[in-house]
């Protein structure tokens, strides 16, 4: 059972910065793996970065080189690093755990979601 709480989402103008912040209520290094997803209005949610519990890390084409997927074990938490952010950027971004119980059998826990718009 893992509780996740978002935060740092917010208004920002087109090229600023925000952090995301994903902060888990069990190690994370428990955690197989951690997701940032991203639904805009009218549209599905798309996976925007992953990284696993050996520091791997994937990105969606469309934030490649502008967003950064960490963790911090000491404090249970994963931090989505936005930069140069677009107006095509605007939506609700969700964290997502992923918590292996016996050989291929798992559990996901979703954040509650925090909205990001992104101004012209």
């Amino acid at each position: 059972q893992v509780q996740l709480v978002e935060s740092g989402g917010g208004l920002v103008q087109a090229g600023g910065s925000l952090r995301l912040s994903c902060a888990a209520s069990v190690s994370i290094t428990s955690i197989y793996l951690v997701d940032w997803y991203r639904q805009a209005p009218g549209k599905q949610r798309d996976l925007v970065a992953r990284i696993t519990s050996s520091g791997t890390t994937n990105y969606a084409d469309s934030v490649k080189g502008r967003f950064t997927i960490s963790r911090d074990n000491a404090k249970n938490t994963v931090y989505l690093q936005m930069n140069n952010l677009k107006p095509e950027d605007t939506a609700v971004y969700y964290c997502k755990a992923r918590q292996y119980t016996v050989a291929s059998s798992w559990a996901d826990y979703w954040g509650q979601g925090t909205q990001v718009t992104v101004s012209s």
